[in-house]
């Protein structure tokens, strides 16, 4: 039974579209705003370097490992509901973070944050998906919404610098509270109930298994600098994240409803749009690790010129991501994904050449190249996931999207932090050396774009989209599946 969506009027939709993406900005926002307020935490709350790392991972790990099952519960309960329930939880852990009396209420208040983030993000972009049936119009609201989120992890670092500087650290937490109260009552007044037609089951065992892989590799990583590769606590996290993969594998293909729907992985142009999603915010958070501290303990900027240093790049986002939108709803994905894929390896290259001493126009330059890339990777990406999906399944396809973003942002915080390792408080030519690794790993990821943009654009892979999303109609319609996914062939699936 096709999901029923009441018809709005163009001036309605515009008005759902700007709550979803208020939602995004301050989700998205506390990934970067804190970077720059965690000196002044760590002095006023007398906070251990483990105690700060903590502030920022305990955040990004619970964004990626809930972001899931939040757009399979707004599908069986209503994405209005939970999204609701989002912003509340979001708003109370805002408050929370800015009374935090020491660095272990703090985390446990960014935990409550996350937890609410993972019930914004998501079905906030399957709001808009539903909202905006028609793919051309579909095509250009994502593109607003994409370039939120690109403009959100740029605009963080300036807010946060000017918020600190002027209020201190805990006002980068409470200017979350009234952009959130007002998100709450305009839902209520503006946004309409939608759920999927055919109701998913809670799959607690699938949500363990994501939480042991995503938590077992980022913690290894974090924790390798220190430990080392060979230590045993390090082989035990992998261990266990290789057998949680491997669980994931066989105990989900097996249900009728998973937590992760691998059947959605059928469609090349799907599990290609997860890929990039991964590789693009992977390359991006690098470079908003790196770039801040080469600004500030290199070059020897405050806070907030550092992050000013940044405001080029989000008026090109702001200016390009629309224009994007539109280009995917006329075009197809192909070209945007090849800009970006470019951008990224030039933008990596490029920063390989830079040195304590570069002029700064040339800095600012490079920096551009990375505009470039955030203005024109999103839209694609998101369209891409969507795309061709019954819209019974687009909370489940747009939070995997959204997880494999906010995968990528903790992976990439994490493995520039072990490439540069103890340099990055040396400061000069010691740390311009040790990014190298970085930028090389940013060089790389970009290619990789290039490489999938392409293969999830070809007339094969859109005719594996094309039976997938057959495969998931079928399904609502009520004609069930058999062993393997498929119909028509013998055995039993685990109900």
């Amino acid at each position: 039974m096709p999901e029923s969506v009441p018809v709005l009027s163009p001036r309605r939709r515009l008005l759902v579209l700007a709550i979803c993406c208020a939602s995004v900005i301050v989700v998205v926002m506390d990934i970067s705003v804190v970077n720059v307020a965690l000196p002044s935490i760590r002095r006023d709350l007398r906070a251990s370097v483990s105690g700060l790392q903590w502030t920022v991972d305990a955040y990004t790990l619970v964004l990626a490992g809930f972001l899931v099952a939040a757009g399979s519960a707004a599908d069986r309960f209503g994405r209005r509901r939970v999204f609701q329930a989002g912003l509340v939880a979001f708003g109370l852990g805002s408050l929370l973070c800015g009374l935090a009396p020491s660095i272990g209420w703090l985390v446990a208040a960014r935990v409550l944050q996350a937890v609410g983030g993972t019930m914004l993000n998501p079905v906030a972009m399957a709001i808009v998906a539903t909202t905006f049936p028609e793919p051309a119009a579909r095509a250009r609201a994502i593109g607003v919404f994409g370039s939120m989120t690109g403009l959100s992890l740029v605009l963080g670092p300036i807010l946060g610098g000017a918020l600190v500087d002027g209020f201190g650290w805990h006002s980068v937490f409470w200017v979350n509270v009234p952009i959130v109260a007002a998100a709450i009552v305009c839902t209520a007044l503006y946004v309409p109930e939608s759920r999927a037609p055919r109701v998913r089951r809670f799959d607690p065992v699938g949500q363990i298994l994501v939480i042991l892989v995503l938590g077992g590799v980022v913690l290894a990583i974090t924790e390798s600098r220190e430990s080392g590769w060979a230590s045993p606590f390090i082989l035990g996290l992998l261990v266990a994240s290789v057998l949680g993969g491997l669980g994931i594998l066989r105990y989900e293909s097996r249900r009728v409803d998973p937590l992760l729907e691998l059947r959605l992985f059928r469609s090349v142009p799907f599990g290609s749009a997860i890929l990039m999603a991964l590789f693009a915010l992977c390359g991006f958070s690098a470079f908003l690790f790196m770039t801040t501290q080469y600004l500030q303990n290199v070059r020897g900027m405050s806070a907030l010129a550092a992050g000013l240093s940044l405001l080029p790049l989000g008026a090109l986002v702001v200016v390009v991501s629309p224009f994007t939108g539109r280009l995917v709803g006329a075009r197809g994905p192909r070209m945007p994904l090849m800009v970006a894929g470019c951008a990224l390896a030039l933008g990596g290259g490029a920063s390989l050449r830079l040195t304590p001493d570069t002029p700064l126009p040339a800095v600012l330059a490079v920096y551009l190249l990375f505009g470039v890339f955030l203005s024109t990777v999103n839209p694609p990406i998101t369209n891409t996931a969507v795309s061709g999906m019954p819209r019974s399944m687009a909370g489940v396809a747009t939070s995997l999207a959204s997880a494999g973003r906010q995968t990528g942002t903790t992976l990439g915080v994490a493995v520039s932090g072990t490439i540069a390792g103890s340099a990055s408080t040396d400061g000069g030519a010691a740390f311009v050396g040790a990014e190298h690794g970085v930028w090389w790993m940013v060089l790389a990821l970009g290619v990789g774009i290039v490489a999938l943009g392409l293969l999830s654009t070809g007339r094969r892979a859109l005719g594996t989209a094309v039976r997938a999303a057959a495969l998931f109609e079928e399904m609502d319609r009520g004609t069930g599946l058999r062993a393997g996914g498929l119909p028509g062939h013998g055995g039993t699936r685990q109900r």
